[in-house]
């Protein structure tokens, strides 16, 4: 017995230490209270502290002013201890209870309550209270509010009435511009003691582009409806993007509510009079909503591309100073509130001799009740081939403000680009500006300037016209005209069908740019061997399968080779070759031979494939 009270003292000792030594940073003061409550009924206002020796608790003037103090403020404190891995820890709570009584209906924002620990004061947080007027029950009368009691053990879910318990869709607007967000809530309101909500349907929001609201935390709230005082409880929030204009109407939702009602026993004895319970399931459905969505107003700017909500831009250039060959990346960051997930990516236009590759979009938004809102960022990168001075004009973006009902735009800065020739060796050619007589482009020796002097004429005193020389051109001519239109004409017909053009050269051009990758290969310059295995494999997919470059992506061509028969093996093939090289430009491969093995992988695959589509 003396042990025992020995053990109690130490661990109150132990306790209290610990609750004096408590740092400022680790002290916790926090209020709590029930979001809404109902004139004529208690509730209770809490105010928690982490420590033993807090005193001179200063409740909210406003708390005092708005609501009767029934009775505290009632002080309960509470220890635990515990030992992990040898080591020992405690806690200490101290809660001040307040029985409160609203005076009147409204909502009330309350100051944070104040308390001392030592010779330092501390405050809660704030809470906001919201008084219902007090409930109207309304008389029983052809399925009235009031719940009918089953007797004699007959519940069922035609017994409970439809005002005591039932589903509500609510929308936070019922006229929304086309791609306008706007939240649909369903809600369950309940007078009756529900057990547990299952197998729940909701609409499939056909015509809207939805996105749920993640719910943490959901509890009871009490919420004043049609004169009475519900528990009502969060189902499902959404936020919903129509996708045309029109009429478009939100199907019901349904939830199985199981219920517990009040049975009054059968028995006749003592105890008769008495009620037993039981649980019964019922079906509840809310009523279909019709949402009048109007079409986007005539005027759209050339750079509208479906953007609605409220929107900032802004845009960033990693270098404007750079050689030949290196890469040169843009970065725009659109955010604010609206379908910013629908959101196309702008266009930006890189000079001509740009190599430019797919954007890659970042988005970072989140969804909430007030709707979907975040960051997207676009990350567009582009490669220079040949040295000069460079402009990439601005970048515009527009969409349309439904605060305002108009269009706006958007507008990045230009950038000016200074691409000094790259290292040597490199066969990229220079492209100059000259302003003296010579204003022309000298590509790499392929334009040669035109020799100009004095002409030289050699005379001739033989008579030609007339001669058998003479008639035999005459007719060579002829024949030449007629062979020669005849092959214009055939080549007209196959050059209009751009298609087959393509097809046609797809080969030729891709064993042009496999010769500089093996070039590349002998030099061992390995990131821009995959780069140009890489271009070349494209250009070819692009040729062959008639795809543009804004539809040339991995599951296009995927899908453009199944169509044209070719086999998943040898699809696969161009696929791992594709990965290997955009793997390789950020993460080089050293492995002895791979870049050999590549070489002869991609040299087979086209092989292949040439003899699969032949056009």
């Amino acid at each position: 017995m003396i042990m025992k009270k020995f053990v109690l003292i130490i661990f109150l000792i132990m306790s209290a230490v610990s609750g004096m030594r408590l740092k400022a940073d680790e002290v916790t003061f926090k209020a709590s209270s029930p979001p809404s409550v109902a004139m004529g009924s208690q509730f209770q206002v809490a105010f928690v502290v982490n420590v033993l020796n807090a005193t001179d608790l200063r409740l909210p003037p406003a708390l005092t002013e708005n609501f009767d103090l029934l009775i505290g403020p009632s002080v309960a404190t509470s220890r635990s201890m515990s030992f992990v891995n040898g080591k020992s820890t405690s806690s200490v709570t101290t809660t001040y209870t307040c029985i409160m009584m609203p005076k009147k209906e409204g909502t009330f924002e309350l100051e944070p309550a104040t308390i001392k620990i030592g010779n330092s004061e501390y405050k809660s947080n704030p809470i906001t209270i919201k008084v219902l007027p007090q409930d109207q029950p309304q008389q029983a009368q052809g399925g009235g509010a009031q719940q009918q009691q089953p007797q004699n053990g007959g519940a069922n879910a035609s017994n409970i009435s439809g005002d005591n318990i039932f589903i509500r869709m609510t929308v936070s607007d019922h006229s929304v511009y086309e791609q306008e967000g706007f939240l649909v809530t369903f809600k369950l309101y309940s007078l009756v003691d529900v057990i547990n909500i299952d197998n729940a349907k909701f609409p499939e929001f056909e015509g809207f582009f939805a996105q749920d609201v993640e719910l943490n935390n959901r509890q009871l709230v009490l919420e004043n409806y049609n004169g009475r005082n519900y528990q009502t409880l969060l189902l499902k929030q959404t936020v919903l993007y129509p996708q045309r204009s029109g009429k478009i109407e939100i199907g019901k939702g349904m939830v199985r509510a199981v219920i517990r009602v009040r049975t009054q026993t059968r028995s006749r004895s003592f105890f008769d009079g008495f009620f037993d319970y039981q649980e019964v399931a019922k079906e509840l459905f809310s009523q279909p909503v019709t949402i009048d969505v109007k079409p986007l107003p005539a005027g759209k700017p050339a750079s509208f591309s479906g953007a609605v909500g409220n929107y900032t831009m802004n845009s960033t250039i990693n270098r404007t100073e750079l050689k030949a060959n290196e890469a040169v990346t843009i970065k725009l960051a659109i955010k604010g509130n609206g379908n910013i997930k629908l959101i196309k990516n702008p266009e930006v236009k890189f000079p001509n001799d740009f190599e430019t590759y797919d954007p890659k979009v970042d988005p970072n938004v989140q969804v909430s009740a007030a709707g979907v809102s975040g960051t997207k960022t676009i990350e567009y990168m582009a490669i220079p081939r040949y040295a000069g001075d460079f402009e990439i004009p601005a970048v515009n973006f527009s969409y349309f403000d439904t605060k305002t009902g108009a269009y706006k735009t958007l507008s990045t800065t230009p950038y000016s680009l200074h691409v000094e020739k790259g290292e040597e060796g490199s066969e990229a050619p220079v492209i100059s500006n000259f302003t003296s007589r010579e204003n022309v482009k000298f590509l790499g020796k392929d334009i040669r300037y035109i020799k100009v002097g004095n002409v030289h004429f050699v005379s001739n005193k033989e008579i030609f016209f007339g001669s058998f020389l003479y008639v035999m051109a005459y007719l060579m001519i002829t024949v030449l005209f007629i062979v020669f239109f005849i092959i214009y004409r055939k080549q007209v017909k196959e050059n209009s069908n751009i298609a087959l053009v393509r097809t046609k050269k797809a080969n030729k051009t891709a064993v042009k740019r496999l010769k500089q990758a093996e070039k590349l290969l002998r030099e061992n310059k390995d990131e821009a061997f995959y780069e140009e295995v890489l271009r070349a494999l494209w250009g070819y997919l692009s040729d062959k399968l008639n795809l543009s470059q804004s539809e040339l992506t991995k599951e296009n061509v995927a899908a453009e080779l199944s169509r044209y028969g070719v086999d998943e093996t040898l699809s696969g093939e161009f696929m791992e070759i594709i990965n290997t090289c955009e793997f390789a430009r950020y993460a080089p491969i050293r492995t002895s031979g791979a870049m050999d093995k590549l070489f002869a992988e991609t040299i087979g695959a086209i092989g292949n494939l040439e003899n699969t589509i032949k056009k």
